[in-house]
């Protein structure tokens, strides 16, 4: 899990393991569980990527 030290600074220090992103036709980023492969969340607020999540090619 990724750390957040000092609290409340509202950054986040390394990446978010077991997870990957890719981008759906519509243009909307979703998140995937690398482990299983099943889809998690979809970004529907903005056209922005996950933070802190790698992409897939």
């Amino acid at each position: 899990m990724a750390t957040n030290p000092p609290k409340g600074d509202g950054r986040r220090n390394g990446a978010v393991r077991d997870r990957s992103q890719t981008r759906t036709t519509s243009g909307h980023w979703v998140k995937r569980d690398a482990s299983t492969g099943r889809f998690m969340d979809v970004k529907t607020s903005d056209k922005a990527p996950f933070k802190g999540v790698r992409k897939e090619k």
